[in-house]
């Protein structure tokens, strides 16, 4: 029997708005895949810990506070800190297009913008997971 896909849904940062991480969080959850909401005001630690305690396959993080490039960097690098690289980092909420390659450069491997329909997050997901488990 194949493993559950498990995906991290965190809000890290000062950001309370946390609406649409729960919208995201619910179409992954009904679609079978196993969801573990981090909750509000999360650290980049918080964060990897629990996708490490929780052997997450994906960390998604929401963030609206402008600070995605500080957090996503210190998310990457936490990973890569404790030998996670294997954990596949999405994110969304209000990121300047601009933004976005220098965040794929960090090893973030995808954004999506607002108004992305809940589900091709769904559809990413997974084929990003089927396409992890062939290698």
């Amino acid at each position: 029997m194949a493993k559950p896909i498990r995906v991290v849904v965190a809000k890290p940062g000062l950001d309370g708005h946390d609406r649409g991480a729960k919208v995201i969080a619910r179409a992954l959850r009904d679609a079978g895949i196993e969801v573990i909401y981090t909750g509000l005001h999360q650290t980049p630690q918080q964060v990897v810990d629990a996708a490490l305690s929780e052997d997450a396959d994906f960390i998604g993080m929401s963030i609206l506070s402008g600070a995605h490039m500080t957090l996503f960097a210190e998310v990457m690098d936490l990973l890569s800190k404790n030998d996670a690289t294997d954990i596949v980092v999405f994110g969304g909420g209000i990121i300047p297009e601009a933004d976005i390659p220098e965040l794929e450069a960090l090893g973030v491997a995808r954004i999506f913008t607002p108004g992305t329909p809940t589900q091709d997050v769904v559809d990413w997901v997974n084929t990003n997971a089927t396409e992890r488990a062939l290698i």
